[in-house]
């Protein structure tokens, strides 16, 4: 089935129109596994994708925001949000490979993949990745955040370790670096949040699925695995991905607490 229907350096709203268009895709399934049905879970009665939807349409830096999906129970849920969905393959094993779906049909200079289980995406965080990405020789730019305590040896938190020039060394849900002598090094989550050129989306896809990728159930290792850099900068806030039902009370939490309204 095709389709169908530190901070990086600030960027003033607008600009990007003047140069870049940034179009952010949403991947959302509805077979999850460790919280299921979660992209229809509510929040305040509206359903968790539609939050993150909510969430990235808050930059004016986004021109357009996709929910791609292969549910039709999806696509009825979010359009009574009026938001635009459009229909992908059910043969995607990957959320790029979905965001590489859109992306034929849908024209854009930058394609975010940001994931429909992250309504604490921010703003800020999207500034910070066009801002990376006003390097046209970087074809793939993330983020990273400092670890919390908790989520070092967590491994539904996923852990990243970059070289000096801020390009992704590996991504593991592992604790890495491991500390053999105690000396107590600095911990960076990721974010799942990404920016793409095409040309990257179209090579990702033409690669197929890697050994580490298999390994870890971490796509953005298929690049790593195939020499291809990730680029990440850093940002002082942190998101929750949510796959448990605690993951989920602690973002209705947040939510409530801090009056977060995307």
């Amino acid at each position: 089935m095709g389709i169908s229907g530190g901070e990086s350096p600030a960027l003033a709203p607008g600009r990007m129109s003047e140069g870049m268009k940034i179009v952010a895709v949403i991947p959302a399934r509805l077979a999850s596994t460790r919280l299921p049905r979660k992209m229809l879970r509510e929040i305040r009665g509206k359903p968790l994708v539609v939050w993150v939807h909510d969430a990235v349409r808050s930059s004016p830096l986004v021109e357009d925001v996709v929910i791609a999906t292969d549910s039709e129970e999806i696509r009825s849920a979010c359009r009574e949000f009026s938001t635009r969905v459009l229909m992908t393959s059910e043969k995607h094993r990957s959320g790029t490979e979905r965001v590489h779906e859109v992306s034929q049909s849908v024209a854009a200079d930058i394609y975010l993949n940001v994931q429909g289980d992250e309504p604490l995406v921010r703003a800020s965080h999207i500034e910070s990745l066009a801002a990376l990405m006003r390097d046209p020789a970087i074809q793939v730019g993330t983020l990273k955040t400092p670890a919390a305590p908790a989520d070092i040896q967590n491994s539904g938190a996923v852990k990243v370790v970059t070289d000096v020039e801020g390009r992704a060394l590996y991504f593991s849900r592992s604790t890495i670096p491991y500390d053999r002598d105690h000396s107590r090094p600095e911990y960076f989550k990721h974010l799942g949040i990404y920016a793409y050129r095409k040309t990257a989306l179209d090579e990702f896809v033409r690669l197929g699925e890697s050994g580490l990728e298999r390994a870890e159930r971490l796509e953005q290792l298929r690049l790593l695995e195939n020499g291809i850099p990730i680029h990440v900068c850093e940002t002082a806030f942190d998101s929750i991905g949510v796959d448990t039902e605690e993951d989920l009370a602690r973002v209705i939490e947040i939510l409530e607490e801090e009056k977060l309204k995307p």
